[in-house]
């Protein structure tokens, strides 16, 4: 029998060490039935999102989403105000509003924080499969610069947990990381969990193991408000 678990969200060290970030990757709910698709497995899991949202003070109504369409668009969500949104055709959102949260969901996939601590800008990415050899990575990045000033060499960059080889043909945090040094991220400041989603269903979603039908893990960041 696995020990119990002592947390429901993960959190990275990289990540825990820079002032006024919050941030975490929800791990799989040990009760709730996940045995179906992908938009229901959302709903059933929405309260205990919730729930977490609101222990990392990023609560649903300051989050916001992405439709996650395996591609390579990245959103910039702006605004004084922070609040829900939603942006369709993307995989990434990039913001530096304080107080504005930014969620992926993922299931086998890799969700990568870019925190920027010296503008106080972030981002969150879904790299899967296709995005990874899209570049997404490397296309946020560029966009941070563009919109914020961001310097690649200032990034903290984490790579949650995510399928990896033998269980998949594709190893996503080796293609990641090499978009990101390539894009100017210096290697001191790439962390890897080096954790495989498929290697312990008590505690990650997996769609490559569970054949789509399963949960989904919420990757969070946010800036404190001020």
């Amino acid at each position: 029998m696995p020990a119990a678990r002592l947390t429901f969200t993960e959190t990275f060290p990289a990540l825990a060490a820079i002032p006024g970030l919050r941030h975490g990757f929800v791990l799989r709910h040990p009760e709730v039935d996940v045995v179906t698709d992908r938009e229901e497995a959302l709903a059933r899991l929405a309260p205990w999102h919730d729930k977490e949202l609101a222990a990392l003070d990023v609560p649903r109504e300051r989050l916001a989403t992405a439709a996650q369409v395996h591609g390579a668009e990245v959103a910039v969500c702006e605004g004084a105000s922070p609040g829900a949104h939603f942006f369709p055709e993307c995989d990434g959102i990039i913001t530096a509003a304080a107080g504005q949260g930014i969620g992926i969901y993922v299931a086998d996939c890799g969700a990568v924080y870019l925190v920027d601590p010296v503008r106080r800008a972030l981002g969150l990415v879904h790299s899967g499969k296709k995005g990874s050899e899209l570049g997404i990575a490397r296309r946020a990045i560029e966009l941070m610069g563009e919109r914020f000033g961001t310097a690649a060499s200032d990034l903290i960059v984490q790579v949650a947990p995510c399928i990896r080889p033998p269980d998949y043909e594709i190893d996503f945090a080796a293609l990641i990381q090499a978009d990101c040094l390539a894009a100017g991220v210096l290697p001191l400041n790439f962390h890897d969990c080096g954790t495989s989603t498929s290697g312990d269903l008590s505690c990650y979603y997996s769609y490559r193991v569970e054949k789509g039908q399963t949960g989904r893990h919420l990757a969070v960041a946010a800036w404190e408000r001020k």
